[in-house]
């Protein structure tokens, strides 16, 4: 099998923080800048297909959603399906940006994975979701394609690649969220998973793991 994780392009929240106090989160649009990172990405992920037509499973957010219809890459998918577990980590409801840069603090000194947001989930929930989700996918039988494609965020993005290769929760938190419209590919070959390239870490890992 092999899955290609995107990110979804350029949205409002990532060049205007307080759009959060304004917009669901779920509701955040993309960027014009955004809308033409997909665009140009579209092409690419058709040369990297080949092909092959992928099972294709995507964050309900709106952001994730205009990613995919704007790659315009649907007629050569074999389905696509909303999946709620693919879905950003949850920070609660409307924001309220003073609290907010609070729980960004709390949250680095405390650790990305078990810090559990006020109305919100930690990263060991999202962890937990994706973990299900990456189980009834290897429970697919025959007829699955063998090609998937996940649009989704960056976080859930890493959190996808600690589950399939068990990285350490010290590696997890040691590494960069992909940029927007940015994407890897993971292959199973001789029930090993493989990575194309590694992610960009800010620090080493504190327990030496390594993404190798």
């Amino acid at each position: 099998m092999r899955i290609i994780l995107l990110r979804h392009a350029e949205s409002l929240g990532n060049v205007d923080e307080l759009a959060y106090t304004r917009i669901p989160d779920h509701s955040l649009p993309l960027t014009d800048a955004g809308r033409e990172q997909a665009r140009q990405v579209g092409p690419e992920l058709r040369e990297l297909l080949d092909g092959e037509r992928p099972a294709v499973y995507v964050s309900p957010y709106l952001r994730t959603r205009e990613t995919l219809r704007l790659l315009d890459i649907r007629d050569v998918c074999e389905w696509i399906v909303p999946e709620p577990r693919l879905r950003e980590q949850d920070w609660g409801n409307l924001q309220e940006p003073l609290e907010q840069e609070v729980q960004k603090q709390r949250r680095h000194e405390f650790g990305h994975f078990f810090y559990r947001l006020p109305f919100g989930e930690s990263g060991a929930d999202v962890d937990d979701r994706v973990a299900a989700f990456l189980s009834e996918l290897a429970a697919c039988g025959e007829d699955h394609p063998k090609t998937v494609l996940v649009v989704s965020h960056g976080l859930t993005i890493r959190l996808l690649c600690r589950r399939l290769f068990g990285w350490s929760i010290e590696l997890f938190e040691s590494l960069s969220n992909p940029s927007t419209c940015e994407y890897r590919v993971v292959e199973r070959k001789n029930g090993e998973w493989t990575l194309d390239r590694p992610f960009r870490q800010w620090r080493d890992s504190p327990d030496g793991d390594t993404q190798d």
